[in-house]
């Protein structure tokens, strides 16, 4: 009897093992921080053959990719990307906002402890994102066979796209000058971090965040993960999450036409081809699917434009002198300086302090709009939106859209500062970059699939950010993320759902 029930349950896990649909060994996910789209094409002389040039050569890009959503920033494209959704839904709506009128980074966890070293930089978790992502959905889809890990000098690049079950997430400790985690993931770090920390101690005394450097041990680190946990050798389809973030911090120090950002980028071309070359022997080309894209763009930096005459500008809000002005126009309407109506202006976001507002008698509205008219002399602001009455702003449609999209009812300002066209918050004698507005500048990134079932080609057809997650997912057979409002990408998903 028990062997007859024994047989009976093989034949089961058999049929069930035939009924899954055919999906690729491994998933690896590749975001570029403040990668701008033009820059597949502006390097491409300076690349290899077997880096970006392959992944355009083989794979497929959508060559008209927009963020549909401001503000363009990090956190909120790690998550979009992966949630195939916008912060008005997934809740991370800057790279730091409010929750219950605390201000809080991204993946701050209080509760969460540091595992890898004896500094607070692994009090961090997905906990604040409200949507799954697809690893969350791959994880399901397999009954939580297969492993999802996350990678990448920041803490929130590595966090988001790893999403809420995944088997663990690493990031740089700048003050431990080590890789950690938190307890979110797991009690101690692994021996292989663990030997890899030893190895690279004196390289990561170094800030990563601003030197080449930085990108090669991201990859290193991969690497060591892929091969330790055996990613894709499993029975299991597992991915990989990788998140390239020193080309942020070196175009927002030198600028995103500089030597220095032109290096980082040839050593990123050059830690592809050696980590292709790796899947390709660890995985076997045909058994792995690769997505690259950004978190978003970055604009050109005001003192370069200006040399060659284009349209720029830098706004700089945390000056003293700004912050005098601001004041000066408060207290001569309001009794009050602005420093105490407004509780905080976070990547063009506005919060008001309605406490203080409240506890003055004063009209929020006409706070608002002193506000409004303050901010809008700047030569650099195009318009501020008071976002509750934002059907009756005179916005273009496209951009209504994209506000709307960014803002969180719960952790959002109630106005919205949109800044002309090449302009950026930063002052504009400074050498760096930035980002965090609608222009194509900020908006428009890379997104390139190569591998597994993928068609060589490309399209100028619009995308969007939010079109990976939903493309991934329906190459996979699986649900698409729980706040997924994107659409697949028809070239990539047509020829396998009529097999």
């Amino acid at each position: 009897m028990k062997r007859s029930i024994s047989f009976l349950f093989a034949v089961m896990l058999a049929f069930a093992a035939l009924a899954q649909p055919a999906r690729p060994k491994l998933v690896v996910g590749i975001v570029v921080d403040q990668m701008r789209w033009d820059y597949m094409h502006y390097y491409h002389d300076q690349f290899g053959a077997d880096g970006f040039n392959r992944l355009l050569g083989e794979g497929y890009s959508c060559n008209n990719c927009i963020i549909d959503y401001v503000p363009t920033v990090t956190a909120c494209g790690h998550a979009s990307v992966y949630t195939g959704s916008t912060p008005a839904f997934h809740g991370i709506a800057g790279n730091n906002y409010y929750i219950h009128g605390k201000q809080v980074s991204s993946v701050q966890d209080d509760d969460a402890l540091t595992v890898g070293s004896a500094t607070s930089a692994g009090k961090r978790s997905p906990r604040n994102l409200l949507a799954t992502t697809i690893g969350d959905e791959l994880r399901l889809a397999t009954r939580f066979a297969s492993r999802v890990f996350g990678v990448a000098i920041k803490d929130r690049a590595a966090v988001l796209p790893a999403g809420h079950s995944a088997n663990g997430a690493f990031w740089y400790d700048r003050k431990g000058g080590c890789f950690i985690t938190s307890n979110y993931y797991m009690s101690q770090l692994p021996p292989y971090v663990q030997a890899f920390n030893s190895r690279y101690a004196e390289v990561m005394k170094t800030n990563l965040n601003s030197v080449p450097e930085g990108v090669s041990l991201t990859f290193e680190l991969a690497t060591e993960i892929l091969k330790n946990e055996r990613l894709g050798q499993m029975g299991a389809t597992d991915m990989l999450a990788i998140s390239v973030s020193s080309t942020d911090m070196i175009a927002h120090t030198f600028g995103t036409r500089s030597p220095e950002t032109d290096a980082s980028y040839i050593r990123l071309d050059q830690e592809l081809a050696k980590f292709f070359s790796m899947l390709d022997d660890t995985i076997g080309k045909d058994n792995y699917l690769v997505f690259l894209t950004a978190d978003h763009g970055g604009t050109n930096n005001a003192s370069y434009s200006s040399l060659h005459r284009l349209p720029t500008g830098g706004w700089a809000y945390w000056t003293n002198d700004f912050k005098a002005d601001l004041d000066k126009q408060a207290m001569q309407r309001f009794g009050l300086p602005f420093s105490k109506l407004i509780k905080d202006i976070n990547e063009f976001s506005v919060y008001l302090n309605n406490e203080a507002i409240d506890s003055a008698h004063l009209d929020r509205e006409a706070v608002k709009k002193a506000a409004v008219r303050f901010f809008c002399k700047s030569d650099y602001v195009d318009r501020v939106i008071d976002i509750e009455n934002i059907q009756n702003e005179p916005v273009p449609q496209p951009l209504k859209e994209r506000i709307i999209k960014g803002f969180h009812l719960e952790r959002s300002g109630e106005l919205f500062i949109v800044l002309k066209p090449g302009c950026y918050a930063g002052e504009a004698d400074k050498p760096g970059s930035n980002h965090g507005t609608w222009s194509t500048d900020d908006s428009h990134i890379p997104m390139v699939f190569m591998g597994w079932h993928v068609p060589h080609g490309e399209t100028a057809r619009p995308t969007g950010m939010t079109d990976i997650a939903a493309t991934i997912c329906a190459m996979l057979h699986i649900q698409m993320p729980s706040a997924c409002i994107g659409t697949p990408v028809p070239a990539l998903t047509d020829h396998i759902l009529d097999k």
